[in-house]
């Protein structure tokens, strides 16, 4: 017997041969109050959830919108939020025409699953900066609630194919599949954040990129050809599609991967010490955006973006509103110079266009060293692709650019070098020497998030081991029950099927 693709054999279910059909359609009737009890809408834990009455809701509207097809529903926890998770947000808007995203408050995540990572704040501030999200929702409850995506007007809630239980083992989302406002997207492989507070934790390598050109073309990393050749077109469609606009479904971010023009390897390892050759190598283009744009700045800044969160967001985010500020000096915000744009391309766009340049994990790893970075080049260069600050990316971007480097970018020689202070930098060594004698360097002043960066978050970890221990054992845990689930729902969905058979063969009297 087969379950929607899976057979008998993979779940634990014996097999049902053509001449056991009725016996087996017994069994399967005999399990049906189990089944339906599994999925009741309306039971006690929906009904005592507490609505907001207006005024009382985290944020706006204070009053309830009408319900729209096109206004989508995704929540999660978004602890130091991965490209993961913007994949789901791009998945989810690309059904609709605005997302909203419930974010759950550290007290439900903590009641429900454990320990959060990032507080609720950090959290919010990493789903505003996708580039998909129309807004956050703090405070969403961890059991999905239909009065809070009607409130919203959302008619659909989606979540990946995987099962999220609340601290009963109930599916969170048991009250929106039921009321048939529940949509599936694919989740995102190879990547979750309880793998990487396990990276943290073991201190492992095993993630790092030798050299990303490789993996995409298949020659590096694990398994036969087939299956590298296989994993590197999955990335390379995973990049184009996090290129996208805000629609999930344009083109939008310009992505470029560089290497030297010269001595390989050699180069490689001297780009990583400090003698750092004056080559401006060679731009391979990947995807290609909406380009620069007649009277935008390009403004350059580059980093390692480890677990890309909300230090690195508010940075940007900073170097976004200076431009706004150089721009309104200039006129930009004016009204004819507004309407100019708009007649010469067709559509009005901000004063700046930001190039983001992402080093290799070898050039991290030398800095910082212990297993850092705990993402790798890939999934750092995704996690920069989603934000809505960042224009052009540009993969294995050397750690000091050069003059030759900045003056043949892509894009232009850049008006603006940005950076913010690097702790973690020697002071006998300064990466941005060349951009302040072409007199283009300028650093970003401290901002709210200023101490949050991977070092930080590390720390955070360390310093409740056990509790984040336990935290992992307990997903484990819940994922012997949240298999349950889904052997449940995979019966129900056969019961389904057999009554809509016998209802076929009623028909014809078989």
């Amino acid at each position: 017997m087969v379950i929607w693709g899976i057979r008998a054999s993979q779940t634990g279910l014996p097999s049902v041969s053509s001449g056991a059909a009725r016996q087996g359609r017994l069994q399967m009737k005999d399990m049906d109050v189990d089944v339906d009890e599994a999925v009741t809408v309306r039971n006690a834990d929906q009904e005592n959830l507490s609505t907001p009455a207006p005024g009382e809701w985290p944020v706006d509207p204070q009053e309830d919108v009408p319900v729209s097809d096109s206004r989508i529903w995704i929540d999660g926890c978004f602890d130091f939020a991965h490209h993961g998770h913007a994949g789901a947000m791009l998945q989810a808007r690309q059904l609709g025409n605005e997302l909203v995203v419930g974010v759950h408050s550290d007290e439900a995540i903590l009641e429900n699953k454990g320990p959060t990572v990032m507080t609720l704040e950090e959290r919010c501030a990493a789903v505003d900066a996708c580039r998909w999200a129309t807004k956050s929702v703090p405070h969403a409850p961890y059991v999905t609630s239909l009065p809070w995506i009607t409130h919203y007007g959302c008619q659909y809630v989606v979540h990946g194919d995987d099962i999220t239980s609340d601290s009963s083992g109930n599916d969170c989302y048991r009250f929106v599949k039921r009321a048939g406002r529940f949509k599936v997207v694919k989740r995102t492989p190879g990547i979750s954040t309880t793998d990487l507070v396990g990276r943290m934790l073991l201190c492992t390598m095993t993630h790092f990129i030798n050299s990303l050109p490789a993996m995409l073309d298949g020659s590096e990393g694990s398994g036969s050809e087939e299956e590298r050749q296989r994993v590197g077109a999955e990335c390379k469609q995973r990049i184009t599609e996090y290129a996208s606009d805000q629609s999930g479904l344009k083109p939008c971010v310009d992505v470029w991967s560089w290497q030297p023009s010269r001595g390989g390897k050699e180069r490689r390892r001297s780009s990583v010490m400090k003698r750092q050759h004056d080559d401006k190598g060679v731009f391979t283009q990947m995807c290609e955006g909406k380009g620069v744009k007649p009277g935008q700045r390009v403004v350059y800044v580059d980093g390692g973006f480890d677990l890309f969160s909300s230090g690195h967001i508010a940075f940007l985010k900073s170097v976004t509103e200076m431009e706004e500020a150089e721009g309104r000096g200039r006129g930009w915000y004016e009204e004819d110079a507004r309407s100019k744009r708009i007649e010469e391309t067709g559509s009005d766009y901000g004063p700046a266009y930001v190039v983001a340049g992402v080093h290799d994990d070898e050039v991290i790893n030398y800095w910082k060293g212990i297993n850092y970075p705990i993402m790798n080049i890939f999934e750092r260069g995704l996690c920069v692709l989603q934000c809505k600050y960042v224009h052009a990316l540009i993969f294995s971007a050397p750690f000091t650019p050069t003059p030759s480097y900045l003056s043949h970018l892509p894009t232009h020689t850049p008006h603006t070098v940005y950076h913010g202070p690097t702790s973690f930098m020697p002071h006998t060594h300064d990466p941005y020497a060349a951009a302040k004698e072409m007199n283009i360097f300028r650093e970003v002043p401290a901002h709210a998030f200023q101490h949050v960066n991977a070092g930080e978050i590390v720390a955070r970890i360390l310093a409740s081991r056990e509790r984040y221990e336990a935290r992992q054992r307990a997903k484990l845990e819940k994922g012997v029950g949240e298999a349950e689930v889904r052997r449940r729902e995979s019966m129900a969905r056969e019961r389904e099927r057999m009554e809509r058979i016998r209802e076929v063969e009623g028909l014809y009297g078989v």
